[in-house]
């Protein structure tokens, strides 16, 4: 950079940081997007996989996305592949849950869903971000039919338990005052010509402007009760037709009160970039990608195959394991390379002949506890009493929140919403109770956003990632300095073995992530069997 930019550069952080102090970490991130800091994945198209030396065999374990992707390129190069499955289905993580179908976590809970016909939820992946290309490529690809996902919707619910008497209030009237409040704030500090002097007498005029205008200031620059602020947060009376038909403004909530609730971090949420709409889901359910993925290859896939080790020297690679359809039956299956897709949380406890470096880095990744409640109610009650159609609420209960379905809108019967998303610590609390005490407390805590939830439920379903004994845990939980010491080792071919998955990414605990790491580890592969690395 040169010396006619430093100064410039200089004063635009000191303005990222007060619009950090001012409008939270929502604002500043949307700031650090529009100066060019934030991108979508790097997906550039399939692989140009030739020259495959033919009758090669590799070997594929796990039928999750990436171990079908890597199968389905790899047979497309030429190879000989088969891939070995411990579950009774493809797809991984990639599921839906459905009324007749049957879950069983470790110390045997079983589960039998009773939602009604149609009705799912997705315990695992939910929504698909418009720049997962990699992942919206193979979709199109497998003629997966995909439709938009609501991740942000005005008409919502926010709820701090002690704030606002501990009622939930609405998404827009909070964005609204907290926009309104802030936008207030930054405007008299201009006034007062309390910015740096190298912000010029145009630039500040420009930014008085630009609050007045995106956050309903009045001219003199005060967020106060009137159209302006209400035409954001709605009117106390709506606008109607006829002689009464005038809006009565709506009443703001104290300034204090606003900025002490912490909802703000919400409002942050929606502009993350891997939040931000457009938004996707599969039609039907999430597990239409696996099954989309799983007809380009399911003649390759042998199922209940619970692998015990995994053996390789200079000539090839020999796995054993336990055919769990005939008995348990201990059987080998050998080739000349291997692409192990197994979770590391599962793949660190067993028998894996790789190199000293690579076994630490197996062993250095932990994993997420996550836990989802699918809840079936007999009617839809969000969007016939509330008018809430997609989107999500958010607590600060444990819970964390609550997802309205983004398909089937003004149907009638019952329907199924996620009434419950936990990570950390109200994860591992979860994971701790029963299935039926799980839904209990989903039910208890959802009835402080939507009062009648007891009277309209019919059942739900109650998943914990870190109790699935075919992957202990939600997704790798990669840190700084681990991915420091580890990543580049847990992605490298390792004589004849390589890793795939999503904890093989950095886009850890997304289907892009296991896209883009098959991708990688496939070419890696190929260019290790055509001896060129």
């Amino acid at each position: 950079m040169t010396n006619a930019f430093q100064r410039p550069a200089a004063t635009r952080r000191q303005m990222l940081t007060r619009i950090g102090i001012l409008g939270g970490s929502a604002a500043l991130y949307q700031a650090m997007t529009s100066l060019g800091h934030a991108a979508g994945t790097d997906f550039r198209g399939a692989p140009a996989l030739t020259g495959a030396k033919r009758g090669t065999r590799v070997l594929v374990l796990g039928a999750g996305l990436a171990g079908m992707l890597a199968a389905y390129e790899l047979r497309k190069a030429g190879y000989q592949v088969r891939i070995l499955e411990f579950q009774n289905r493809s797809g991984g993580r990639n599921i839906s849950l459905r009324g007749g179908d049957t879950l069983t976590e470790l110390g045997g809970a079983t589960q039998k869903v009773q939602f009604a016909p149609g009705n799912y939820i997705n315990p695992g992946p939910w929504r698909i971000p418009y720049h997962h290309q990699g992942l919206l490529h193979y979709c199109r690809e497998f003629g997966v039919e995909l439709e938009p996902f609501v991740e942000l919707n005005h008409n919502s619910w926010l709820h701090s338990s002690d704030n606002f008497g501990g009622k939930p209030v609405r998404y827009r009237d909070y964005a609204a005052d907290f926009m309104g409040f802030t936008a207030e704030l930054l405007s008299k500090s201009i006034e007062q010509h309390k910015l740096d002097e190298v912000i010029s007498a145009d630039e500040r005029a420009h930014v008085a402007a630009a609050m007045r205008g995106w956050a309903g200031l009045e001219a003199d620059g005060a967020y106060r009760k009137g159209v302006s602020s209400s035409l954001r947060r709605g009117f106390a009376k709506p606008q109607g037709g006829g002689v009464d038909g005038a809006p009565v403004p709506s009443d703001l909530f104290a300034r204090d009160e606003v900025m002490r609730s912490g909802l703000w971090q919400w409002l942050a949420f929606h502009e993350r970039l891997d939040m931000q709409t457009t938004m996707f889901q599969p039609v039907g359910g999430m597990d239409q990608i696996g099954k989309g993925f799983t007809r380009q290859v399911h003649d390759l896939i042998t199922l209940n195959c619970k692998v015990s080790s995994i053996h390789q020297d200079d000539h090839g690679v020999q796995v054993t394991y336990n055919d769990m359809a005939n008995g348990g039956a201990v059987r080998q299956e050998s080739a000349d390379y291997c692409v192990c897709t197994i979770p590391l949380s599962v793949l660190s406890q067993l028998d894996i002949q790789v190199s000293g470096p690579l076994k630490a880095a197996i062993a250095a990744v932990p994993y997420a506890s996550s836990v989802k409640l699918g809840m079936e109610f007999n009617r839809r009650f969000w969007e016939e009493d509330d008018q809430i159609y997609g989107g999500i609420s958010f607590t600060d209960q444990p819970i964390s929140q609550i997802s309205y379905p983004s398909h089937g809108y003004f149907s009638r019967g019952p329907a199924v919403l996620l009434g419950g998303y936990m990570f950390g610590p109200a994860a591992y609390d979860f994971a701790g109770m029963t299935p039926a005490e799980r839904i209990e407390h989903g039910l208890a805590q959802g009835s402080v956003i939507h009062p009648n939830y007891r009277k309209e439920f019919r059942g739900g379903v109650a998943v914990s990632w870190s109790r699935m004994p075919w992957t202990l845990g939600c997704c790798s939980m990669w840190t700084e300095q681990s991915r420091k010491t580890h990543y580049k080792t847990l992605c490298a071919v390792d004589n004849r073995i390589v890793l795939a998955g999503e904890h093989a990414s950095y886009i850890g605990c997304w289907q892009e992530g296991a896209i883009l790491s098959s991708l990688d580890a496939i070419t890696r592969l190929h260019k290790r069997a055509l001896g060129a690395a």
